[in-house]
C-alpha cells in the first residue's frame, strides 16, 4: 500500500511538473513584445498598441493598416552611429522618449545601447563614454544634446547677425567651453526632452496666417506653398516635417548622406499615421466610457477646423464625467467615481481658474495683451484634444531663464547681453540656461521662447518642459502656481494632475 501511494505521489507530481512547464510555457507566449524598439528589429507595428504605464495604458493607433517595419527608415540604422528615428521616438514613451526608459535601456546593455552615443547621448562627447555619470543628463532629465550653430542661421540657412552676445558662465559638462566647442568656436550646446512624433496633422494644422507672438507673416514651405505652423520643433529651427528629419539626420543619427526622397516619404507618412492618448486610467478605468472621449480614437477620427481646432472647448471630452447619472454610478466603484469627478473639475480649473500672466514674451509684450493680463490655462494651451497653442509661434515661460527658472546646476548657464534694446522683461543682461527661439532668429526678445507641446500622453513621457524641470505631473502644476503666483488650492491641484493624467 505504500508503494502504492508512493506511485500515486510520484504521478502527479511529474503530471504538476508537466503542467506547470505547459502553464509557465503558455505565459511566456502570451508575454507583450519588450517595451523598448531597437534599430532594425524588423517587428511588425500593429493597428493597436497598448503599453502600461504609472497611470493606466497608453493606446497607439496606426491608420491605414499595420505596417512591416523590416527596411522601413523610420525603424532602421541608417547612420553611422547604430541608431534609428524610432531611437528617440519610442512608442511606449508616447513617440517620446522618458527618462525611465532610458535608465532601463543603460542598466539593461550595460551603456551599450545607440541611445547613448558620444555625439549626443551624452553630456558631451568628450567625456569618458563608459561612465555613468557622463550621460547623467539624458538618464535623469531625459535630455538629448542639441548643437546650434554661432552665430545663428534661420531654417532657411540664411545668416543673421544676432542682437546679442553670450558668454559662458557655467559649464558643468565642458560642451560649451572646451577646446573646439562653444561660443568662441562657432557652437552652442543646449539640452533638451525630444519632442513626440505623433497626432501630427493637429501640430501641422495652422490657426493663423501670421504669428501673432512675433507680428510677422508665416513662412511658406517652398517646397508645397503651404504656411509652416511652427509647431514641429522647440526652438522652430525647422518648419516642416521634412526639414526636421534632414536636421536629425545629420545629427542625432550622424548620416554621412541625406536621406533621399523615398526615405523621407516614408518616415512623413508614418509620422502622419501615428495616434496616441492615454486609453485607460488606473483609477478611472477605460476613458471612453461613459459620455467620454478620452483616448486616441477621437483624435484620428476628428479633424482639425477653425483656429487648428474642432471647435469644442480643450477636455471637453471629459465634461460629461461632472454629473454621472446615479444610474451609471452603480458600474463604477466609489473610488473611480471620485476619480472621474476630480478630472471633469480639473477640466474646467484648466479652463475657467483664472490668474495673471506676467512676464512672459510672446506673450506680455508684442501680442498686445499687456502686461500683466489675466487669463486661465486655456489661454495658452487652447488646441481641442490636445492641448498645445493654435497661435503659431514661442512663448518663455521661464523654465530656463533667471529669475523664474528652478536651480538646475548640472545644466550651463550662459549670460545674455541685448546690444540693441533690452529684453522687454529682463532687461539689458540676464542669465539663461537654454537661449531657445533665439538661437534661432537671433533676437534678444526670444531668449527663453520654446515652442508649445502638445499635452497627449503626457503620462507616458516624464519629465515635463523642454528641460525636464519637472520630474512628474505635479512638478508641473507647482511650477505654475510658483511662476503666476496662482494659488491653487490643493484640490485643484490634484484635479489638474489628475486631468493631465488621463491624456
Amino acid at each position: 500500500m505504500a508503494k502504492l501511494r508512493h506511485s500515486f505521489r510520484s504521478l502527479f507530481l511529474l503530471l504538476a511538473t508537466v503542467t506547470g512547464a505547459a502553464a509557465v510555457s503558455v505565459a511566456a507566449a502570451r508575454d507583450p513584445l519588450p517595451r523598448w524598439w531597437s534599430p532594425g528589429e524588423g517587428r511588425v507595428f500593429p493597428e493597436e498598441l497598448d503599453y502600461e504605464n504609472g497611470d493606466g495604458t497608453l493606446r497607439l493607433l496606426l491608420t491605414g493598416g499595420k505596417l512591416e517595419t523590416n527596411g522601413h527608415p523610420f525603424f532602421e540604422p541608417i547612420g553611422s552611429n547604430g541608431r534609428a528615428c524610432v531611437t528617440c521616438h519610442q512608442p511606449a514613451d508616447a513617440m517620446s522618449l522618458s527618462a525611465q526608459s532610458a535608465r532601463e535601456r543603460w542598466d539593461a546593455t550595460g551603456g551599450k545601447d545607440p541611445l547613448f552615443a558620444a555625439y549626443d547621448g551624452s553630456n558631451c562627447p568628450s567625456l569618458p563614454q563608459g561612465e555613468r555619470a557622463s550621460h547623467s543628463l539624458l538618464l535623469d532629465r531625459g535630455l538629448i544634446r542639441i548643437e546650434r550653430a554661432w552665430p545663428v542661421r534661420e531654417w532657411n540657412g540664411k545668416p543673421v547677425t544676432p542682437d546679442f552676445s553670450i558668454t559662458v558662465v557655467r559649464d558643468p559638462n565642458g560642451c560649451n567651453s572646451g577646446p573646439d566647442r562653444g561660443p568662441k568656436h562657432g557652437n552652442i550646446s543646449v539640452y533638451r526632452r525630444p519632442r513626440p512624433v505623433a497626432n501630427m496633422k493637429y501640430l501641422l494644422a495652422v490657426g493663423f496666417p501670421f504669428d501673432p507672438k512675433q507680428g510677422y507673416a508665416l513662412p511658406i514651405d517652398p517646397r508645397t506653398g503651404q504656411m509652416m505652423s511652427g509647431n514641429i520643433m522647440a526652438d522652430n529651427r525647422t518648419g516642416t516635417l521634412r526639414l526636421q528629419m534632414e536636421d536629425a539626420g545629420s545629427t542625432h543619427l550622424e548620416m554621412l548622406k541625406h536621406l533621399d526622397e523615398a526615405d523621407i516619404s516614408r518616415i512623413e507618412e508614418f509620422e502622419k499615421r501615428i495616434f496616441t492618448a492615454q486609453q485607460v486610467s488606473k483609477e478611472a478605468g477605460a476613458l471612453d466610457t461613459l459620455g467620454a472621449k478620452g483616448g486616441p480614437a477621437h483624435l484620428r477620427d476628428s479633424e482639425p477646423g477653425a483656429l487648428g481646432s474642432i471647435g469644442e472647448p480643450v477636455w471637453s471630452e471629459f465634461a460629461k464625467w461632472e454629473d454621472i447619472s446615479p444610474e451609471d454610478a452603480k458600474t463604477l466603484t466609489p473610488a473611480q467615481l471620485a476619480f472621474r469627478q476630480s478630472v471633469a473639475r480639473g477640466a474646467k480649473v484648466f479652463r475657467e481658474r483664472t490668474f495673471l500672466i506676467s512676464d512672459s514674451a510672446g506673450i506680455n509684450s508684442r501680442i498686445g495683451f499687456g502686461n500683466p493680463v489675466r487669463n486661465s490655462c486655456v489661454f495658452c494651451h487652447n488646441m481641442s484634444q490636445m492641448g498645445n497653442d493654435v497661435a503659431p509661434g514661442q512663448v518663455d515661460l521661464g523654465t530656463t531663464t533667471m529669475p523664474f527658472a528652478d536651480p538646475m546646476p548640472d545644466l550651463p548657464l550662459f549670460r545674455i547681453t541685448c546690444l540693441k534694446a533690452p529684453h522687454p522683461h529682463y532687461g539689458r543682461e540676464f542669465y539663461t540656461m537654454d537661449p531657445g527661439f533665439a538661437l534661432t532668429t537671433g533676437r534678444c526678445a526670444d531668449v527663453g521662447k520654446i515652442t508649445l507641446q502638445s499635452m497627449r500622453g503626457l503620462a507616458a513621457r516624464p519629465p515635463y518642459f523642454s528641460n525636464g524641470l519637472a520630474g512628474d505631473l505635479r512638478g508641473v502644476v507647482d511650477y505654475y502656481d510658483r511662476r503666476y503666483d496662482i494659488g491653487y488650492t490643493e484640490q485643484e491641484k490634484r484635479d489638474l494632475v489628475n486631468l493631465m493624467s488621463v491624456l
